[in-house]
Formats: structure tokens, C-alpha cells, sequence
């Protein structure tokens, strides 16, 4: 998918992945910013049950004002019809990273 323009994104590098998503970064070529998008992975997006947990956690995120959880700036479908959250794009280490040298400090 880098190289590829979803929407009016330009995707840049792929940021990582996990079971319930695949994050590339991207440009905003509107609003000229760096953003992440989270889309289904390709194996769920068939998968009704699959889409609509993806769905419900960009609507719980969205509800969610904290400096620890990402803003999410929207949801939409490809051409393809996958599905992917647009959220703020954070540079830095990743939570992997960071639990691997331990436990956080909650405090």
C-alpha cells in the first residue's frame, strides 16, 4: 500500500501491525499533515462481525478526550471497501518498545 492515495492520503511507510489492524503513516494532502491510518487487516474485511468491532473502537476513541489515547480525525472505506480510522499521527517510540524495557509507570 506505500505509495498508494486513499482519500486524500498519501501513504508514506508502513508503522506496524497487530490482529485487529495494520497502521501505515500517511500525508493529508488537504490539510498538509502527517496522520496514521489504521485500516482492517486484508484477511477481516469480509468479515461483517470483524468490521463493526473496528468501527466501534474509532467510535469509542472518538468519545474519548485523553492525553494517552490518539485523536481520531474520521473513519471511512476505500474503493476496495476496506476500512480504515484517520488519527493523529504521534512520532516516537511505539508501546512495544517501550513495555519491552518494562513495566509503566502509572503514576
Amino acid at each position: 500500500m506505500v505509495g498508494d492515495v486513499v482519500s486524500h492520503y498519501r501513504i508514506t511507510s508502513r508503522l506496524g501491525g497487530g490482529a485487529m489492524g495494520v497502521v501505515y503513516l500517511a500525508e493529508d494532502l488537504r490539510l498538509k499533515r502527517s496522520v496514521a491510518l489504521k485500516f482492517l487487516p486484508p484477511e477481516l474485511t469480509g468479515d461483517a462481525d470483524a468490521a463493526q468491532r473496528f468501527l466501534r473502537e474509532a467510535h469509542a476513541a472518538a468519545s474519548l478526550d485523553h492525553p494517552n489515547i490518539c485523536t481520531v480525525h474520521e473513519i471511512d472505506q476505500d474503493d476496495d471497501g476496506r476500512h480504515f480510522i484517520v488519527m493523529r499521527y504521534y512520532d516516537g517510540e511505539s508501546l512495544k518498545a517501550a513495555l519491552a524495557r518494562g513495566p509503566l509507570d502509572t503514576a
